[in-house]
């Protein structure tokens, strides 16, 4: 999938028609992802560029503090030494402001259609602890499961807490263990009980079942959902 960069819609030439050929172009792409139920990246990178055009006809210096992991101090620098450059050509401004006020509308319906299967997805998930919880949930495993399959998919996760302007936030960072299926001998509970005898690191984790009845992609789409469901989850219990 082409990717746009930082600043696609104020380099080379500003001419309106070419910069909506080049938008509708990765808005396809985008398109064809979601309609395949795979949000990932393309959602994430989508409104990171939404973003990324409110900030430059703002003329606000955000995108670091929103995007800390996507921006680096040279691209916003990039970004204000075109909005420097540009802002005494009246017409060229003028021309700007029409693609990116086009842009942003055309961007903001594509995140619409992503947030839906976004929702769609979260609402089909059930989470459930496997056996006792613990009193520290910040590190533990979770059972991933998707469709009519027995099929299991066995991460580890870590949560871990930061500030940033008195706010405070949650991210969770997982790793692959193994593929496991169940069975009448193979339960969340046995491979609980499993995961305590061979990862010692851990010896009371706290463990969860992730499920749906649906047959979601697993790394685009079911995967960073189940991941982001397990934060409000654990933030809520």
């Amino acid at each position: 999938m082409k990717q746009l960069s930082e600043t696609w819609f104020a380099e080379g030439f500003i001419d309106f028609e070419q910069k909506k050929y080049t938008l509708l172009a990765y808005l396809q792409q985008v398109s064809t992802c979601f309609n395949e139920n795979k949000l990932y990246p393309q959602l994430s990178d989508l409104i990171f560029h939404y973003n990324n055009l409110n900030a430059f006809r703002e003329n606000k210096r955000f995108l670091q503090e929103q995007f800390p992991k996507k921006v680096t101090g040279l691209q916003l620098e990039k970004l204000q030494l075109l909005y420097e450059q540009m802002i005494e050509d009246n017409e060229i401004m003028q021309e700007l402001e029409s693609i990116i006020n086009f842009s942003a509308n055309k961007m903001k319906t594509t995140i619409s259609s992503g947030a839906e299967i976004y929702d769609f997805v979260e609402d089909k998930i059930t989470i459930t602890p496997v056996g006792l919880v613990p009193l520290d949930v910040q590190e533990g495993y979770f059972f991933l499961s998707a469709g009519k399959t027995r099929d299991t998919r066995v991460y580890h996760y870590r949560l871990s807490i930061f500030e940033k302007h008195n706010e405070r936030f949650r991210s969770i960072k997982t790793a692959f263990i193994q593929n496991e299926m169940r069975s009448l001998a193979s339960t969340y509970e046995n491979m609980k009980q499993q995961l305590i005898r061979y990862q010692s690191q851990l010896p009371n984790p706290a463990v969860y079942s992730i499920e749906t009845e649906y047959s979601f992609p697993i790394e685009e789409t079911l995967l960073p959902v189940a991941k982001r469901s397990l934060v409000k989850y654990i933030a809520t219990a």
